[in-house]
This record gives structure tokens, C-alpha cells and sequence, in this order.
């Protein structure tokens, strides 16, 4: 007998949406079909529509360490009530996370706080390099992480050098922030003498992610070693990017896709401030070029909080960062109603490319003994989005007042309710494993 037997849903099975029925028994989708088999509780989800579990390849939960911005719990606990069922976290913490014990401390508080499944990547540095093969073994580690232009935290690994000595070197996913540091450092009087968040994408241009992330290229071809970079933003490098799909993969966020410049940093201000910038609409209509031709590879939220205190101050002392993990996929999901992103596109750079390109052992995908996590939404309702239903620590969003199409009803993970109607439930995480994790 089935634990749960859900009716009357419209179910993304087979590459589509499609009014079917689906039961849970322990923490496996038991059954998919249009049958109604026994069950302890059969619940009805007429006009809702349930798909695979989302993951959000990139978070940083500030734990441990800047838990005054955000930690594990408040992090996952946004990320289920968004209709996330897995996060990958990045490892820019205090202390970061560069050595199989960090590593264990963060895979420790996950595996006590967590509503979500979890992962967190490796940080690398200068002092690091050979110990993270070993440490990309350890499960629930995602891969690698490189700074190549400083941000929040003091991770930052700019020189060729040292960079193609971690790609020939290490045996995992190695995803990549491209940002070129001595331009950065150079440019950085642009910032200082406008004191005005205007000047950010002028000081981090197109230029200085352009000549990263060509640098970064050289490196993977020479190296024969596939790279994942994060947070693509310019037009120049979606053109250069879709020759390279043979070495690397890329990531977008729902942030530079629907926001612009100057309209955001009009509108937000400094709590429009995040690197890479949000720019200008020639670089926004460029990401939506790379979701029609689909020559990205999954989204990502890039959430990063900070209080709104630090936000407040003056730039460019104002740090860069935005939350995001519980707004992608409402915002996301609007821009698919709305027929800019075709369904598709969506649930694939949510779940199966996540898949492929960071090497996960199950594919989310809803099919009969897959591990039942699952997504539910409203795709027929009308919510907007306030600060108030942020479960972030630092409880502001940028998308405050954004009218959602779509809206997060049900978060199943393992098999059991996170989120039940819109209300958490139980802590159900479960770290995730990997094809380069030992054990």
C-alpha cells in the first residue's frame, strides 16, 4: 500500500505536463499512471501541477560564521517553502570552507538543521590545491570552487598559474566565479571616485568578465578539463560561450534576467549591487538569446544575503549580494506563463543538466523508484511577492511587489513534507552524492 497517493495532478512526466496520478511509499515515488491504487492517504491536487525536485546549484547560507546575514536553517527553510528541494552551497564562509574538517563542520550543521537536500563545494586556494582531490571525495561534496575576481569573503584564486594547476589536478566539477582580478583592482577608482551604485557596472564592465572568463577557456582547453561558470552576464561572453559548450557549461540567474540597468540601481539602489552586475538591456536580451537558442545549461539563484543595514551603507562600501533561493522559482516560472521561457528549458536547468553537469547519482526526474522529491505549484493564481514571506535572516527581497504567476504550494524531500500548504513541515535533508564522491 502507498504512504501517499496524489490525484488529479497535472504531472511533468515524459517531458510534459500531463493530468495523472502519483504515490509515495517510504522515500520513493511508488507509482505514476492514471490508475487510483490503495493508499494511507490519498490526497487531491486538482490544479496543481507537481514536477521533479528542483535544485539551486548555487547558494551562499553565510554559515558559519555570518549567520547575522543568513545560516543553514533560514536558508533551506526559504528554499522549501520556494518550491527548492536541494541546494549546492558555496564555501565563502567564516572560516571558508577549504579542508576536509571545514568541510565536515558544514556537512555536520546541514545534516541537524536542513529542510532540503544539501551539497556544498570546496573552496580553492593558493595553500589548498592538493588536498582537494581528497576533499572533492568526501559526500556531499558538489566540486570546486574558484574566485578568480574578489567578491564577499576572502577566496580569490587569480593567477593562471595557480588556476591550471587545480584544473589538471582535481578530479570533480570545478565551478568558477570569472571576474578578472588586476582589472578589478585597477578599475576600482571608477567605483571610489563616483561613490554611487550607478558606477558598479561600469567599474565590474563587460570587459573585465570578458577577459576572464577568455583566460579561463585557455586554461580548460590546455588542461582538457570541463569548467562550469557561474553567473554569465554579457553579451560578449554568450557569444564566445556558445563555441565552447564542447569545455565548459554556464549558469544564469533569475536576477540579470529580469533585471536591468539603469532601472534596478533607480529602483533598489545599492541593494541592486551584486557580482557580476545587473546591466544593461543589451546584455539582459543577450542572456534571454542564450534560454531561446538553449546554450546555457541551468539556472542558479546566487542567493547572498546581507542585512539590510550593510546594504544601506554608501557605496562602495555597500556590499554586494542579493537573496534569491525562494524567489527563482516563482519569478522563473511567471517568465514561463508569460512565454518568454518555454517549460522545458526550465525544469531541464533545474534538475537533469544539474544532473549532468555537477555528476549526481539520481536524476531528478519523476518516474517509479526515483527518490520522491518533488515541487508542487499553482501555475493558476496570481501572488505577489513581499519582504514578509522571506524566510532569509536579513528578510528583504529585490522582487518585493513582483506579481508571481506561479506560487509554491507543497515541497515533498525523501518522500515526506517539508512544505504542506504553504506551511513547513519537517526537516527532511539528505545530503546528495555524486559520481566523484567516495562511498
Amino acid at each position: 500500500m502507498h504512504t501517499y497517493l496524489f490525484v488529479d495532478a497535472d504531472i511533468y512526466f515524459d517531458g510534459k505536463l500531463q493530468k495523472m496520478n502519483l504515490g509515495v511509499t517510504g522515500n520513493k515515488i511508488s507509482y505514476v499512471g492514471y490508475d487510483k491504487p490503495e493508499a494511507k492517504e490519498e490526497i487531491s491536487m486538482r490544479g496543481l501541477s507537481i514536477f521533479p525536485g528542483f535544485i539551486d546549484s548555487q547558494v551562499h547560507f553565510r554559515e558559519p560564521g555570518l549567520t547575522h546575514k543568513e545560516d543553514i536553517e533560514h536558508g533551506s527553510r526559504g528554499a522549501a517553502l520556494g518550491g527548492i528541494t536541494g541546494f549546492f552551497e558555496m564555501p565563502n564562509t567564516k572560516p571558508p570552507t577549504i579542508s576536509k574538517e571545514t568541510m565536515q563542520d558544514k556537512l555536520n550543521i546541514a545534516d541537524r538543521v536542513s529542510f532540503t537536500n544539501y551539497a556544498f563545494y570546496a573552496g580553492a586556494t593558493k595553500e589548498n590545491i592538493t588536498e582537494l582531490d581528497e576533499i572533492r571525495k568526501m559526500p556531499g561534496v558538489c566540486g570546486i570552487k574558484i574566485f578568480m575576481g574578489s567578491s564577499t569573503g576572502s577566496l580569490l584564486l587569480s593567477q593562471d598559474s595557480e588556476i591550471e594547476k587545480v584544473l589538471a589536478s582535481v578530479n570533480s566539477p570545478i565551478a568558477v566565479h570569472s571576474e578578472d582580478e588586476d582589472m578589478l583592482v585597477e578599475r576600482k577608482h571608477i567605483a571610489e571616485d563616483a561613490k554611487n551604485v550607478f558606477a558598479h557596472p561600469k567599474w565590474r564592465n563587460h570587459e573585465v568578465a570578458m577577459t576572464s572568463t577568455k583566460r579561463l577557456i585557455a586554461l580548460a582547453e590546455k588542461t582538457n578539463k570541463k569548467i562550469h561558470i557561474l553567473h554569465i552576464t554579457t553579451s560578449d561572453e554568450i557569444e564566445y560561450l556558445s563555441n565552447k559548450k564542447h569545455i565548459c557549461s554556464f549558469e544564469l540567474t533569475p536576477q540579470h534576467l529580469s533585471l536591468s540597468a539603469p532601472e534596478a540601481y533607480e529602483k533598489l539602489g545599492t541593494f541592486a549591487q551584486m557580482n557580476p552586475p545587473i546591466r544593461d538591456k543589451s546584455h539582459t536580451n543577450a542572456l534571454w538569446k542564450a534560454v531561446e537558442q538553449k546554450s546555457f545549461d541551468v539556472f542558479g539563484s546566487d542567493h547572498a544575503p546581507h542585512t539590510k543595514e550593510e546594504k544601506k551603507k554608501a557605496y562602495p562600501e555597500s556590499p554586494s549580494g542579493m537573496p534569491g533561493v525562494q524567489t527563482m522559482l516563482p519569478v522563473l516560472l511567471t517568465h514561463v506563463i508569460d512565454g518568454k521561457l518555454p517549460m522545458d528549458t526550465l525544469v531541464n536547468a533545474l534538475t537533469k543538466n544539474v544532473a549532468e553537469v555537477f555528476g549526481l547519482r539520481e536524476t531528478p526526474e519523476i518516474k517509479e523508484g526515483n527518490t520522491a522529491n518533488l515541487s508542487v505549484f499553482d501555475l493558476k493564481t496570481e501572488r505577489t511577492i513581499r519582504h514578509e514571506w522571506m524566510e532569509n535572516k536579513s528578510a528583504w527581497t529585490p522582487f518585493d511587489g513582483f506579481k508571481a504567476k506561479a506560487w509554491p504550494i507543497h515541497t515533498l524531500i525523501n518522500g515526506g513534507f517539508a512544505v504542506r500548504d504553504e506551511k513547513l513541515c519537517l526537516k527532511q535533508g539528505r545530503k546528495y552524492l555524486f559520481e566523484h564522491n567516495l562511498g
